[in-house]
């Protein structure tokens, strides 16, 4: 499997150059029956009447939706996480921007919550409204994507990322640092992170971004720079689900390569001594590091599932080179792969490999890939790398618990950081995403392997105690998490400490206050929760 953002469909060992983004607790959560009040109406009257009133709005402005008794709600309203399902009051299909103005002031005006959803990838269903009775709108029509004379690229936040990569490659030979998965959106990949793994050489998705298109909480369309809505443009930039609808991106590009190396080795042995595995990965963490071997060049992570282990990645510069270079120094002092694969392609030809076997065209309307699962993030600081005692711990919990584990789990660790890291040359107040610091970004992911079956109530403890092993073991270190792998069971005060600092988390709460006061753009982990 290919370490990189992922979203992923069902599967056991998966060659280390297939996997892409996947995209997590193991009780379905359903609407609270409670008793009823004989002197109020019941809520379900209550929703009914507010649906009413909701789409009485729309209708008057003529905003294109679809209610609960709409043929096609339900395939509208799947969420990519099948074991988060929530019914919104109303989905909007808006064409123009002027419906999306329209359908705000709406929510509104009714005290209903909105959300947009663009890929509808979020591991938490935020997409939905990560509630019942939310308004959705799904941006799916808004799909341009075109590349001016200076190679910025306009891109519409409904696109999907391999359509993305596909148009302003074949427009003007352009690329950009994004996340494998070709169905995973632009809106939320960007506006929270967006990483890939040329992001040590081009930074995140989010770094690209140089305006972006939004509807506020008033209804009111802006187009936020850096200059013009300076406060909307940071706080968009890391918290864009509690701020407004970006309808347009503006991302500068570059020039994609003409050659690219993909390589994978796949390292045996690495579950049956702790204190051994926990000295191999020691090596490979210093590799990292070394500044005379390593520099932004190198995309770099880690796949493991209790029963392969295998790193790979991608590298910015000649095959002979990658051999010479790269590869002679990392597996210095690892025993010899047991496979092992280093080719030299053009950049779509790289981004197809990593692709996990799905094509880089993706449908705009219609998209079916799901899965049912629980993930949990833990960011790696630089200050407080690991330990050999936190991958004693670790490597110890996984031979025990995840070699002969019940369900289907893997995790993936991708180096953001090292020498040289485009990712880390950003100083943490150029956006809202103010995680600058990172060595590693881990990604524990546990799944049913059947979305159809009830989902294991294993999976929850195994998951947190994977987390656990590493930051019961390292105390002292501060882990933050990763937002775009949105962990629903914390709760709001657990996810702002996990995914924004003080510093930004009040900054953005100020801004909050002053664009959105009424709370319109609302999930449970939303700014102001």
């Amino acid at each position: 499997m290919q370490p990189v953002e992922v979203h992923k469909g069902t599967r056991a060992w998966v060659h280390p150059l297939a996997i892409a983004a996947v995209c997590t607790d193991g009780v379905v959560q359903r609407p609270r029956t409670a008793a009823l009040d004989v002197s109020q109406p019941s809520e379900p009257v209550v929703a009914i009447r507010l649906q009413r009133t909701l789409a009485q709005c729309l209708t008057q402005k003529n905003v294109p939706i679809r209610l609960t008794s709409s043929a096609d709600f339900s395939q509208l309203a799947q969420p990519y996480n099948l074991r988060l399902p929530y019914t919104p009051a109303v989905i909007v299909l808006p064409t123009t921007v002027q419906h999306i103005s329209d359908a705000v002031t709406c929510a509104a005006k009714n005290n209903v919550k909105v959300q947009p959803r663009g890929g509808g990838h979020s591991y938490a269903a935020f997409g939905l409204g990560g509630q019942n009775g939310a308004m959705v709108i799904d941006l799916q029509s808004f799909q341009e994507v075109s590349v001016d004379a200076n190679n910025v690229a306009k891109v519409g936040g409904g696109v999907r990322l391999g359509n993305l990569a596909q148009a302003i490659f074949n427009q003007r030979q352009r690329a950009l640092p994004h996340g494998t998965c070709p169905g995973v959106g632009v809106g939320g990949h960007a506006t929270h992170g967006g990483f890939g793994l040329s992001s040590r050489a081009w930074g995140l998705t989010l770094d690209t971004i140089v305006a972006l298109d939004v509807v506020l909480a008033n209804g009111s369309s802006v187009k936020a720079t850096p200059t013009a809505y300076p406060d909307i443009y940071y706080a968009l930039r890391g918290a864009a689900d509690s701020f407004g609808i970006v309808t347009s991106f503006y991302l500068q590009t570059q020039p994609a390569p003409a050659s690219i190396v993909n390589w994978s080795f796949r390292i045996p042995d690495m579950f049956t001594s702790a204190a051994t595995s926990a000295n191999r990965f020691l090596h490979i963490q210093s590799f990292v590091q070394n500044a005379s071997v390593v520099d932004r060049n190198l995309g770099l992570g880690m796949y493991m599932d209790g029963q392969g282990f295998s790193i790979s990645g991608t590298y910015f510069g000649s095959l002979t080179d990658f051999n010479n270079k790269i590869k002679s120094e990392l597996l210095r002092g690892l025993p010899t792969p047991t496979s092992q694969t280093a080719t030299a392609m053009t950049w779509i030809q790289s981004l197809t490999a990593l692709a996990d076997g799905q094509p880089l065209t993706q449908p705009t309307t219609g998209y079916n890939l799901h899965d049912s699962f629980f993930a949990k993030s833990i960011v790696v600081p630089t200050s407080g790398q690991f330990t050999a005692a936190t991958l004693t711990s670790y490597f110890d919990y996984i031979i025990k618990n995840g070699v002969n584990s019940a369900n289907p789990w893997f995790s993936i660790i991708n180096l953001y950081g090292g020498p040289d890291s485009q990712i880390n040359a950003k100083p943490t107040d150029f956006s809202a995403y103010g995680d600058r610091t990172a060595l590693w970004v881990i990604q524990h992911y546990g799944y049913t392997g059947n979305t159809a079956a009830p989902f294991p109530q294993g999976i929850i403890p195994f998951i947190n105690g994977l987390s656990n092993s590493i930051t019961s073991a390292q105390p002292q270190t501060v882990f933050p998490g990763y937002i775009n792998y949105v962990d629903p069971s914390l709760t709001p005060a657990q996810a702002h400490a996990a995914y924004f600092d003080d510093a930004t988390y009040a900054r953005l709460l100020n801004i909050k206050q002053k664009v959105d006061p009424g709370k319109v753009f609302w999930n449970p982990q939303a700014v102001g929760t």
